[in-house]
């Protein structure tokens, strides 16, 4: 059977969201209104989690998403103990603004349970987001060939290049169904955005 869990909806609110992580909530709202302006979210991701650390423990990292008419917010918070370098406990955000003619492409992989009983509807259970603007490239080589498969020739190496700035992660059982569906949502809004933004 599909899973036809429901999701929450669409367009929840970003601050009840950011205060629904529990991760340092104030931090996080002052870092995004402050980035945010006089402009509203139009669709965000609140992406939560956790790692351990051998050196440090386990560690939390909360990452926030936004899109708004003109431009993409990626806003990555981290929290760290104390240490040689500060004595106390501390936690560093980052925030980065793209604008949205510059966004390039907007990957989004999303995985089903039971493909052979899947119906419209059904929700994903994972859901991978890639985006790409041009400020981080990978490339991924192989040995080329002419297509003779007793040619011994060095025929060099062929590859791709994948602009690969942001990939983010989501599961329904790491991060719950609601997430997952606002990951996919944010990926819809955030293409049609950046596709008329270089109209």
């Amino acid at each position: 059977m599909p899973d036809h869990t429901t999701a929450e909806p669409a367009h929840s609110d970003l601050w009840t969201d950011v205060d629904r992580s529990g991760y340092y909530p104030e931090l996080m709202s002052d870092s995004l209104r402050a980035t945010l302006g006089s402009e509203v979210a139009v669709a965000h991701v609140v992406h939560q989690e956790t790692t351990l650390d051998d050196a440090m423990g386990i560690r939390r990292h909360v990452t926030v998403l936004a899109t708004t008419p003109t431009r993409l917010i990626v806003c990555h918070t981290d929290e760290h103990p104390a240490g040689e370098t500060m004595p106390y406990p501390h936690a560093t955000t980052t925030t980065e603004v793209v604008p949205l003619s510059r966004i390039a492409s907007v990957a989004l992989t999303t995985t089903v349970a039971n493909p052979a009983d899947y119906a419209p509807g059904a929700t994903y259970r994972e859901a991978t987001l890639v985006v790409g603007w041009g400020a981080i490239s990978h490339v991924d080589l192989e040995p080329a060939s002419c297509g003779d498969e007793n040619c011994e020739a060095d025929h060099g190496y062929a590859g791709t290049l994948t602009a690969d700035d942001l990939s983010l992660r989501v599961s329904q059982d790491g991060d719950g169904a609601p997430v997952v569906a606002q990951a996919v949502r944010f990926a819809t809004v955030l293409s049609e955005a950046a596709a008329r933004a270089r109209m």
